[in-house]
């Protein structure tokens, strides 16, 4: 076990995390374009992966607007440029989400008609993002291989990698932050409870997973860096899983998310007064430090705990 001075505290931004920070802008406004995969087939509206993000986002003190899916079970890129212009316009979106192609491989679709639609339609999603390329995401193919309709065909994994591997490489070239799931669809025969009950889709948990993946890349855009954030209002020190905190603003309440966005621990603040809050409960993991007053969110920290 490890011993408990090798607690770290980080900024999100200075994480390992492989690729670029997604930007949210409030009030939010997400727009969720795709397939099946983001539609939910086979789950309940409340365990689609857009609806538990967007609960992610306000669990974190976001002031969430609006969430629009525009997908279908079966749509490949053609299908969902159809229905996009079905539903023009599409204004005052400034959070995208874009996840389609693997209707494209399982049809037997051409790799290079899948390039030119896919980045036709990442061009869209960052005009429908108000032209801002950091408000928009891609996430990549889950393998349903490893599904009991899969069977754990190698096949299929191989030309899921190729698509991805095409979607990544014009994701990276539009500066688009590209959140790479398809590891975790890779526990579906492992883990069943992963597995929706069509033997195919993902389920509710494995859903909530991909949203951890894209909350840590969530950085809120407020101009200025996480760390100078209200930094006259509240001050920290951190020793030995003890985080002692000073409210010099006014009376405010302090809330502790997990990586899901469900909240763990919930405290008062007090006006002139040093708190400290005892981390030694927990486990290790990504953390969420959020400190509210009555009318804003005045601090934000993120926890690594190791």
């Amino acid at each position: 076990m490890r011993p408990r001075f090798l607690f770290i505290f980080l900024l999100l931004s200075s994480l390992t995390v492989p690729g670029r920070t997604i930007k949210v802008r409030e009030p939010v406004r997400f727009l969720a374009l795709g397939d099946s995969y983001t539609i939910g087939q086979s789950v309940a509206i409340t365990e689609r992966w857009p609806v538990q993000f967007i609960n992610g986002l306000t669990n974190l003190g976001y002031n969430v607007d609006e969430l629009k899916i525009i997908a279908q079970t079966g749509w490949r890129t053609d299908n969902l440029k159809s229905a996009i212009g079905e539903q023009l316009p599409l204004t005052g979106y400034n959070l995208v989400s874009l996840l389609i192609g693997v209707n494209n491989q399982f049809q037997g679709g051409s790799q290079a008609a899948y390039a030119n639609e896919f980045e036709a339609l990442l061009q869209q999603a960052i005009f429908l993002a108000g032209g801002s390329p950091s408000h928009v995401f891609v996430l990549s193919i889950p393998d349903y291989a490893y599904t009991p309709f899969g069977n754990g065909n190698p096949a299929i994994s191989d030309a899921i990698d190729e698509f991805n591997e095409i979607n990544r490489i014009i994701s990276e070239e539009y500066q688009v932050s590209y959140i790479d799931i398809t590891p975790i669809s890779r526990k579906g025969l492992a883990q069943p409870e992963l597995v929706a009950a069509d033997g195919l889709h993902p389920s509710g948990l494995m859903y909530a997973q991909w949203v951890q993946e894209v909350l840590k890349r969530v950085e809120r855009e407020v101009g200025m860096s996480e760390n100078q954030l209200n930094e006259g209002e509240v001050s920290f020190s951190l020793l030995n899983r003890h985080l002692k905190m000073n409210n010099m603003g006014s009376d405010a309440g302090l809330s502790i998310y997990d990586e899901n966005g469900k909240k763990v621990m919930e405290d008062r603040l007090p006006f002139g007064e040093m708190k400290t809050v005892n981390l030694e409960r927990f486990t290790e993991g990504l953390y969420f430090l959020v400190v509210r007053n009555q009318k804003r969110v005045i601090y934000t920290k993120k926890l690594l705990l190791f």
